[in-house]
């Protein structure tokens, strides 16, 4: 996995910023109010912080950005990185704070200066996230991972254990989907999920003799013309007690040209993130086990590869399902929900959850209506989907509500077979949606979330470098902690 910079939560020490090497990061309010750190700071560069902080520059900061002062006389280190914070910022304010010191850091070492200020973990939680940079297909040498020392008032405040799993959940999605399908095949995503096996954590993997006995003819017609065996993943973390668990369902195709209704060349090398549903799953799932989650948690992904070939599924195939309806492949790049549709039965005849979340880069109809700022959320209950959009926002990770209708399903109607996998153009993204909802049980509480326009947004976000963004794993992990964890 990608290295994140190690760190270190102390005590205020004024005395050590002299002799700070590296970096040096001060948080200062908008009305440029100085605590002691930023004191003493001001006194050894001789008063040049305070005169950054009484400048027309700093009165057009946005919160969370930062100016620099480099080589500040009086001091051992080559930069002082000053960010403009409140001392009660928000969750989503103080992360981004702290990505633009891990953005910032170069090789380190980076001191901190928190001082008093809330929600220093969450500064920390940025800081490690924006220094993440996928390196592993370059011929750079790995550098050494930065060391991050964080002086806070008070350091027991600050759950090292649980910023250092959050992040490593978010870096493990990252990693999964910046990787390239030539490295991470159906059968190495499966090798790396199952190395995440042990301390309370169970990794199966199905192959395709056992799917084709459980039925699951819409999973394995996608990846029928791949030389990629098609596999299901199941993970299990029971960290709660009897009850039911929360399934988690992503979709994993490690490359979808389309099969034989192909894509367009431009732009398909992006395919590669076809398994972000996946993805995110898959980082959840770690994180429930490296915080040691108080919950019932399991993730299945399905892992396939959509491809063109003599034997590839044609348009105008009909598949049966596991769940034992037809399906009239009318478009093979519409296989995402195929994948889904089989996995999410199979999770509940087996594990018959308490709800059921689905993630996956489904449609691009999602980002023409969300853009890239929102994942699309669709359910069949109001309760659950609240609980999700509540996690969301607190996480600072985009998502809005989306509608599900008769009459969208209506354009599912298949002359030949039970149903259709597309419909017509309009209302894309929702038609993908009800096609799921035929395979969620009428007791099942069911959350859909289309992520195609989150998982590698076009620019770079905000607490990261361009790529991979880990959407989702912060969100769900919130939703976890507060509705499954008694």
């Amino acid at each position: 996995m990608t290295d994140l910079p190690r760190f270190t939560i102390t005590e205020t020490d004024i005395e050590a910023i002299a002799g700070a090497k590296g970096r040096v990061v001060v948080l200062v309010p908008e009305e440029g109010k100085l605590d002691v750190p930023a004191r003493r700071v001001n006194r050894l560069s001789r008063g040049a912080l305070k005169r950054l902080v009484e400048s027309e520059s700093w009165g057009k900061l946005e919160e969370g950005e930062a100016k620099e002062l480099t080589f500040p006389a009086g001091m051992e280190a080559e930069v002082v990185q000053v960010i403009r914070l409140s001392r009660r910022p928000t969750v989503e304010a103080a992360r981004r704070a702290g990505a633009q010191i891990g953005k910032a850091a170069g090789e380190g070492p980076v001191l901190v200066l928190a001082g008093a200020t809330k929600r220093a973990g969450e500064v920390v939680l940025g800081a490690l996230l924006g220094a993440y940079d996928y390196v592993e297909m370059t011929s750079k040498e790995a550098k050494p991972a930065v060391e991050i020392t964080v002086m806070a008032n008070n350091p027991d405040e600050i759950d090292a254990g649980v910023v250092q799993a959050m992040a490593e959940g978010v870096a493990f999605t990252r990693d999964l989907v910046n990787a390239p399908a030539n490295v991470l095949t159906t059968t190495s995503f499966a090798d790396r999920l199952k190395a995440l096996e042990g301390d309370g954590l169970t990794v199966e993997v199905l192959e395709e003799d056992e799917l084709e006995k459980l039925g699951m003819g819409c999973l394995l017609g996608v990846g029928i013309g791949s030389e990629s065996p098609s596999k299901v993943v199941v993970m299990q973390w029971n960290g709660g007690g009897e009850e039911a668990p929360l399934a988690l369902v992503g979709k994993g195709v490690v490359f979808d040209t389309g099969g034989i209704s192909l894509k367009p060349a431009g732009g398909m090398e992006d395919m590669t993130m076809d398994m972000g549903g996946a993805g995110v799953v898959s980082g959840v799932m770690q994180l429930m086990k490296a915080r040691k989650a108080k919950a019932n948690v399991v993730g299945l992904v399905g892992l396939v590869e959509n491809m063109p070939d003599g034997r590839a599924q044609r348009p105008g195939d009909i598949v049966k399902s596991m769940k034992g309806d037809t399906v009239e492949v009318i478009n093979t790049d519409a296989e995402g929900r195929l994948v889904l549709a089989d996995v999410m039965w199979y999770a509940q005849e087996r594990f018959k959850p308490n709800a059921m979340v689905d993630l996956a880069t489904l449609t691009g109809a999602i980002i023409v209506a969300l853009g890239h700022e929102n994942a699309g959320v669709f359910s069949n209950d109001d309760g659950f989907a609240g609980a999700f959009l509540k996690a969301a926002e607190a996480e600072g990770e985009g998502a809005w509500r989306m509608p599900l209708g008769k009459a969208y399903a209506k354009l599912l109607k298949s002359r030949k077979a039970d149903v259709k996998n597309v419909g017509t153009r309009w209302g894309g993204s929702i038609t993908a949606a009800e096609f799921l909802k035929r395979f969620v049980k009428d007791e099942t509480p069911w959350i859909h979330l289309d992520i195609a326009g989150v998982a590698q947004p076009a620019d770079a976000p905000a607490l990261g470098p361009k790529g991979a963004s880990g959407w989702g794993v912060l969100a769900l992990n919130r939703m976890i902690a507060d509705g499954y964890e008694g």
